[in-house]
C-alpha cells in the first residue's frame, strides 16, 4: 500500500499515460495472463496498445519483491 500510495497511485488512479484504474473491469484482460506476467511486465516495463507501464513504475531502486508485492496488493485492493 506504501510504494501504490507513493508511486503506482499516480498513474493508476488518473488513468495517466494509459494506465488502468483500479478497477477489476479493466484489468480483466490482463489477469488472463497470470499474476506472473504481470509482474514482470511491471518490473521490466511493458509498452502495450493503451500504453506504457514503465520498468518498476520509473523507480530503479524497487526490488523485484517489492514490486512483485505491490502488483499483488493492487490485484487484491481493485474495486
Amino acid at each position: 500500500a506504501v510504494i501504490y500510495g507513493a508511486l503506482c497511485g499516480a498513474c493508476h488512479t488518473s488513468g495517466a499515460g494509459g494506465a488502468p484504474l483500479m478497477q477489476t473491469a479493466a484489468w480483466e484482460e490482463r489477469m488472463e495472463q497470470g499474476v506472473e506476467t504481470l509482474i514482470t511486465h511491471a518490473i521490466e516495463g511493458y509498452q502495450g496498445s493503451a500504453g506504457l507501464m514503465p520498468a518498476r513504475g520509473g523507480n530503479p531502486s524497487l526490488t523485484d519483491e517489492q514490486v512483485a508485492a505491490t502488483v499483488r496488493w493492487m490485484l487484491d485492493n481493485m474495486k
